[in-house]
């Protein structure tokens, strides 16, 4: 501690972390404007690294992922994201668990080219992994979604890093690649869940700003209710309905299609 200039008042040095710190506020400050922040519990706002709103691909990506800097740093942990910021007019359209395997699906996304993005849970999907790998083929991307299908929130560390880097080795093993994307199962997470997705290789945590009901309707668990360019679509798979996987699929695109709007591949703009 050293006098100031003025009456001797002292004056104390910022370290270099606190002035970090002091335009990391400013900077979240900015971009809150742009769009809400997810918690790190999932919850609303809260003043931490996630943000719902990534840029596509005219932003640097690395500045959404962070650094690979010292352990236990916020810059380390994955984004949350349920929506991107893109002055494309696209969507993104996510399905989860793989509990439906409707042959005519795989039709449906080789025949429209749909970059469609699959988050399976090894215990939903058991023997159906053949299905997938068809998908997959015609231009389907294969994420995670655990290994058990738990609520992972509250979960010690060990728990959720075995369910997260559990399924990255059965993926590996099954189509030989190491997805970087991962939905917690019910949109439920933590830092831990974080910290353990990040040491398991993911790049970023997706939620979903829309979600199509059992019935192919659109619902809106947050924001504004309407299909927006940069929407995460979660199609959730497994309830009973009366409409097939591919019925809901093509009802959900005359409406992304009336919008003036496309699907576009998750993968790309994260």
């Amino acid at each position: 501690m050293r006098g100031g200039p003025a009456g001797g008042l002292p004056v104390r040095r910022l370290s270099s972390a606190a002035v970090l710190c002091a335009g990391v506020i400013l900077l979240a400050g900015c971009a809150g404007a742009a769009g809400e922040r997810i918690g790190a519990d999932g919850r609303g706002r809260s003043p931490t690294h996630t943000s719902s709103d990534v840029r596509g691909p005219d932003r640097d990506a690395r500045g959404d992922r962070g650094d690979r800097g010292d352990p236990g740093s916020r810059r380390d942990l994955p984004p949350v994201v349920n929506h991107v910021r893109t002055r494309d007019r696209v969507v993104f359209l996510t399905y989860d668990d793989g509990a439906e395997r409707d042959p005519r699906f795989v039709g449906l996304v080789r025949e429209r080219r749909l970059p469609v993005s699959m988050f399976l849970t090894d215990s939903v999907v058991g023997p159906g992994y053949g299905h997938f790998a068809r998908l997959r083929a015609v231009g389907a991307s294969i994420q995670n979604h655990t290994l058990d299908h738990p609520a992972l929130r509250g979960l010690p560390y060990a728990g959720q890093r075995a369910e997260i880097c559990g399924q990255q080795h059965k993926l590996r093993s099954r189509f030989g690649i190491r997805p970087r994307l991962f939905r917690p199962p019910y949109g439920t997470y933590d830092t831990t869940t974080l910290r353990a997705a990040a040491d398991c290789g993911i790049r970023a945590v997706v939620l979903w700003r829309v979600s199509l009901d059992s019935d192919g309707a659109l619902t809106y668990p947050r924001g504004r209710p309407a299909l927006r360019p940069g929407d995460i679509v979660s199609v959730p798979s497994g309830e009973p309905t009366s409409l097939s996987l591919t019925q809901r699929t093509l009802r959900l695109l005359r409406e992304i299609e009336a919008r003036g709007l496309r699907v576009a591949r998750l993968e790309d703009y994260l």
